[in-house]
């Protein structure tokens, strides 16, 4: 058995597969739109104008595969209550993940810093408001 992530950006998710191929050297493994799917989408299931929105995609970060969609376009994506974990291997690697994660209208919620627990870690949230937190594992 095997639990995944799958993330719904309510209309941002082409925005999303490209910010995290920069910010993280995602690998995006495949995006199918509405309009290519090969069985006809049921009605209250395409978004208002969103055939050429993503129905599926998914992406690996490192060894770690995430899905998403566009989701149904119809309210503000509402990522609370979790974040992603991403385990670098040191401390400038983390430095670099977090600020590519913060960069263009992210927000910080704990700095990168030493804690009783990582000699690395800090907690943000990306553009689209989904929660990171980066940790380097102690040794």
């Amino acid at each position: 058995m095997k639990v995944e992530t799958y993330i719904f950006f309510e209309g941002r998710c082409d925005e999303a597969l490209d910010f995290y191929e920069k910010a993280l050297g995602a690998k995006v493994e495949m995006r199918m739109r509405y309009s290519e799917s090969p069985d006809p989408v049921p009605k209250p299931m395409l978004p208002p104008g969103g055939a050429n929105k993503i129905m599926h995609a998914s992406f690996t970060v490192g060894e770690t595969r995430i899905m998403c969609s566009d989701g149904h376009v119809q309210r503000e994506p509402n990522f609370q209550s979790f974040s992603l974990g991403i385990s670098a291997a040191d401390e400038a690697e983390a430095r670099r993940v977090y600020g590519a994660l913060i960069a263009d209208g992210g927000e910080q919620r704990s700095p990168l810093q030493k804690t009783f627990f990582s000699p690395c870690f800090g907690m943000l949230r990306d553009k689209f408001g989904v929660g990171w937190m980066v940790i380097v594992d102690p040794h």
